[in-house]
């Protein structure tokens, strides 16, 4: 008897959808898991030493869930080492990582300072606080919110159908899910969720072109950080702390983004088109 050819393609390889599918099973699979195990016992652990209400559990449920997830399908599904999603050990090179943080950070670090000096962001007063713990418990919970976001949408996900259909029609999949996963931030519109698919692009090229899934996740970080951290501005819609200063839009929302941040503006989007065309002037000149 032969294997169907609805389930399996002629190389013998389970098909493309039916791949997705198992992921999905074991990412909720993993999820019920640790909400019920792991979480309670952390969110007791937190409540005893004080600090249940300053810590979110949200994002680092979801990260370990999804590397479950993918622990699942490369040992029991792929029978394939963590190097075949960009999680080797050469993909975790400082080196690389760091590349990404500034790469990331400068994409949007630049059109801010351009917005600032235009006078269409503008620095004002913030709360009251110190600047340094501030930073330390934003960076907290940017890391373990990028790490499930590149997770599920740039790790096996993004593997499958760049085998399926090759890396460009598998980035531009991606992205439009990266964009819908935020379709329901504070203040999504059009052009703010057509941003975050640009920003999906620009992420997906970190991966083409560095083989490094943790490059990407701190592109991402970076992203964030540079605007949550250094511009105490939204991050995607989300205001987070601002301790001492903080920058507001006071500018044409085409170009600042109004209340979605920077990140959602025409200077955004000018610094991933840079910053992805960079990416692909440098795989070309490697001759990839």
């Amino acid at each position: 008897m032969t294997d169907s050819p609805l389930l399996v393609s002629r190389t013998g390889a389970l098909r493309a959808p039916w791949r997705i599918a198992l992921f999905v099973l074991a990412t909720v699979a993993a999820f019920i898991l640790v909400g019920t195990t792991v979480l309670p016992l952390a969110a007791w652990l937190l409540l005893r030493a004080g600090m249940r209400a300053e810590v979110p559990l949200d994002a680092p449920a979801l990260a370990l869930s999804l590397v479950l997830a993918h622990v699942a399908m490369l040992r029991w599904v792929e029978h394939k080492p963590w190097s075949e999603l960009w999680l080797g050990r050469s993909a975790a090179r400082a080196a690389l990582m760091g590349q990404g943080f500034l790469l990331g950070s400068l994409a949007i670090g630049i059109p801010s300072l351009a917005l600032l000096a235009l006078g269409w962001l503008e620095r004002v007063p913030g709360t009251h606080g110190a600047w340094w713990p501030s930073a330390a418990r934003v960076t907290l919970f940017l890391l373990p919110a990028a790490l499930w976001e590149e997770l599920f949408v740039r790790g096996y996900l993004l593997r499958v159908l760049k085998d399926a259909w090759g890396w460009r029609w598998a980035i531009i999949a991606t992205s439009a899910a990266f964009g819908a996963l935020h379709l329901r931030n504070a203040g999504a519109d059009v052009a703010s969720v057509t941003l975050v698919v640009l920003a999906g692009c620009f992420l997906g090229a970190v991966v083409m072109v560095t083989e490094s899934l943790y490059a990407a996740w701190m592109a991402h970080v970076g992203w964030n950080w540079t605007m949550a951290v250094l511009l105490h501005t939204a991050v995607s819609g989300f205001p987070l702390d601002a301790p001492n200063y903080r920058v507001i839009d006071a500018g044409p929302d085409w170009a600042t983004g109004g209340a979605w941040g920077p990140e959602g503006g025409a200077f955004g989007a000018v610094g991933l088109l840079l910053a992805t065309t960079w990416l692909l002037v440098r795989r070309r000149r490697r001759g990839d």
